[in-house]
């Protein structure tokens, strides 16, 4: 495989392959493994990873890459196998998250700046020695009537940028995420609002790309879809396709690869049929996936912790992934979502 940014960011996007998102920190998988009375230690978070990377129709056919967690990115399967390993026999390729998260910002009420950058360097080299490609951070930028302020918008950008300007140092590919949140009340978090933060969001976010020198051929952007708030969803499939299409045209430059959209919140299907309602326009861009929970959670209930329904669990995440795939190509369809 090539170890050129540029090749590498492509593959990330191209065929109709995606990213799925298994980078759900320690305290994040725990909430997702009470949904099924499983308590979240280092073996069940071994043996359910181990179950996705090794659904070899899904990894191979429809996932592009995986983000991981510091611990899966150094973890071993049952056998002994790095996780490594098993998702590179896939075709897949490693990444890693390098933030440490959203912390409140001082003097900024209700708004948040990401940390991580102290020692990020140093981390990255031993990333990239263990075989992580590319790398992920996520901007959190909250929308209401009143918020974001500039001053936040500015702050997590130029983290993202300084963030992707090391990235790129260390030979490894960033993806940017500002991901302009879909938690609004429905009084002030329409799609409206949210095309307008998200706009804005984005021009500041690549002036400081542009400041930190970073080379947006070796860079994919994962940003939210303009949506309404999760308790103000009014608008159509085609609507919240169109308005993201405008915004992405308008501050996106055509050297960027690809875009692999998040899926914030969306149900399963409503992530799916907006992806695939965005491919059906014409773009500058290879857009495709980076789900986390729009890929895993009927795979998490089908599996329940339980040896036995490995199988059950593989054959959902795999028909999540092969929707998702569908959707990265404009293809996908409601009536094709049957029971996996």
């Amino acid at each position: 495989m090539s170890e050129r940014l540029e090749d590498i960011a492509v593959q990330m996007v191209a065929g109709g392959r995606g990213l799925l998102a298994a980078d759900e920190s320690t305290s994040t998988i725990k909430k997702r493994f009470d949904t099924i009375n499983l308590e979240s230690t280092e073996t069940s978070r071994r043996d359910y990873r181990e179950m996705l990377f090794r659904s070899d129709e899904a990894m191979k056919k429809y996932i592009s890459g995986v983000i991981l967690f510091e611990e899966t990115l150094f973890q071993k399967a049952a056998d002994g196998t790095p996780f490594v390993d098993l998702i590179r026999a896939a075709g897949s390729i490693p990444g890693i998250k390098v933030d440490t998260g959203a912390k409140p910002m001082a003097k900024f009420p209700g708004e948040t700046i990401t940390e991580g950058l102290d020692g990020l360097g140093e981390r990255l080299a031993k990333y990239f020695e263990a075989g992580a490609r590319f790398a992920k951070w996520r901007g959190v930028i909250a929308i209401s009537s009143t918020l974001p302020t500039r001053g936040s918008v500015r702050a997590n950008a130029q983290a993202l940028a300084r963030y992707a300007a090391l990235c790129q140092e260390a030979k490894i590919v960033p993806i940017v995420e500002p991901e302009c949140l879909m938690d609004g009340k429905p009084g002030d978090h329409n799609i409206d609002r949210c095309a307008e933060v998200t706009e804005a969001t984005l021009r500041i976010v690549f002036e400081e790309l542009a400041e930190a020198r970073v080379s947006l051929e070796g860079m994919i952007l994962k940003p939210n879809m303009v949506i309404d708030g999760k308790n103000a969803r009014k608008a159509s499939v085609e609507e919240v396709a169109e308005r993201t299409v405008k915004v992405l045209k308008a501050t996106v430059p055509s050297a960027v690869p690809g875009i692999a959209f998040l899926s914030g919140g969306q149900t399963t299907e409503e992530a799916t049929a907006h992806l695939s309602a965005i491919n059906g326009f014409d773009l500058p861009w290879l857009v495709t996936f980076s789900y986390g929970r729009a890929l895993q959670d009927s795979a998490l209930k089908a599996w329940n912790g339980k040896p036995e329904n490995v199988a059950a669990g593989q054959r959902e995440f795999t028909h999540r992934a092969e929707m998702n795939s569908l959707a990265a190509k404009g293809s996908w369809k409601k009536d094709l979502e049957k029971a996996a």
